[in-house]
């Protein structure tokens, strides 16, 4: 099955680092310091998730700030967001799930966007409307490792970053997998290390996670 070009650039998104942020910003005077540490640790696709009432202010900051980095927006749920974070400067957006007006507006848009999917079926709509990447979530809840192995059989093709319950003792597992490109998760970016803004702490734990994926 062939896929058009704007979605095999959701593809390149995923090629850039085997682990992805998922960035929650509670205050906007954090956005800058984290996403620098982040980049010390080379990891250049940030995720920032439309849970808080200043990701979008986040998402605009850092696009215009730090043009070496590729600032997406994560918990995208329906066309509206997606129209504000592509406004907002971001350079990819992905979604937890998926609808058909969302899949609609992605295909459409101006940004790749890598829907969410948790099921065979939800992967066979994404899949007939162009899609190839996407995100598998919640993965640990939607039955992991051994799920994806499942789905590599009669979906060679699709390509994911699984996203959810994803941590330090279980990343590996992911990634070994022949349709994981990347993996998504938090456990890069310990809350107490936020809360104190030790983000040298935030930048030697990423970077181990980033060494050990290369490894």
């Amino acid at each position: 099955m062939s896929f058009p070009q704007w979605q095999r650039t959701s593809e390149s998104i995923f090629a850039l680092g085997p682990v992805v942020p998922v960035i929650v910003i509670d205050d906007l005077a954090d956005a800058l310091p984290l996403a620098n540490a982040l980049l010390a640790a080379d990891i250049r696709v940030l995720e920032v998730t439309l849970r808080t009432p200043v990701a979008l202010e986040a998402i605009r900051l850092l696009s215009e700030a730090l043009p070496q980095a590729v600032v997406g927006a994560g918990t995208v749920t329906n066309p509206d967001e997606l129209a504000a974070v592509t406004a907002a400067g971001a350079k990819f957006a992905i979604s937890p799930g998926i609808t058909a007006d969302l899949l609609r507006a992605g295909a459409q848009g101006d940004i790749p966007l890598i829907p969410g999917i948790a099921t065979i079926s939800e992967l066979m709509l994404a899949r007939s409307m162009g899609y190839q990447a996407l995100k598998f979530f919640p993965a640990e809840a939607a039955g992991g490792t051994a799920m994806l192995k499942s789905i590599a059989g009669p979906f060679p093709d699709i390509q994911f970053c699984p996203t959810g319950g994803i941590h330090q003792d279980n990343f590996m597992d992911y990634l070994k997998l022949s349709n994981v490109r990347c993996v998504g998760g938090s456990w890069i970016l310990p809350k107490d290390a936020i809360q104190q803004k030790d983000w040298s702490r935030v930048t030697a734990v990423s970077r181990a996670a980033v060494t050990t994926a290369k490894a």
